[in-house]
């Protein structure tokens, strides 16, 4: 048995539409799974039991619309727009945020200031300036792997002075 699938779309396809859209569809959605449906069955080995392709259809257009209702019911939220979010999203930090922020940031500072001044000098010219290692190496007048040393000890000691916090 072979479908001729364009006699069978010509005969059916606004009734699967109109089935769709009574169960509460969109015009635009219920057009979709109509097409889904005849992708379905263009795809399907016919068999005897398929004797009856309306019946059939109708079994395709009702399994893909189950399918469509579980995806939207698992994913409830993908109707809300960026611009809602932004608006309902306070980019603003709350007042603790703000506070443990600035503590943090005058432990590093004072960390900073405890640092040889070499060390202070290598990791502000590669974190703070963004050189690569190799520049801050030959500005301090170092190997690459002594300057490294130097910015990892920079880490390590103000990575101290935060555990404390």
């Amino acid at each position: 048995m072979v479908w001729d699938i364009q006699n069978l779309f010509k005969r059916h396809a606004k009734e699967l539409r109109r089935s769709l859209s009574r169960k509460g569809l969109g015009a635009d959605v219920a057009e979709d799974i109509t097409q889904d449906t005849f992708v379905r069955l263009l795809t399907a080995k016919p068999t005897i039991r398929d004797g009856n392709a309306r019946a059939y259809l109708f079994e395709i257009s009702r399994n893909l619309f189950i399918d469509h209702e579980r995806r939207r019911c698992a994913a409830p939220f993908d109707e809300i727009t960026e611009e809602v979010l932004v608006a309902v999203a306070d980019p603003t930090p709350s007042a603790e945020t703000a506070l443990y922020d600035k503590q943090r940031l005058l432990i590093s500072e004072a960390a900073l200031a405890e640092l040889p001044v070499r060390t202070k000098l290598a990791f502000v010219l590669h974190r703070l300036d963004g050189k690569t290692i190799a520049e801050v190496a030959r500005q301090i007048g170092l190997s690459t792997t002594q300057t490294w040393s130097l910015i990892r000890d920079a880490y390590r000691h103000i990575r101290r002075r935060l555990r404390d916090i």
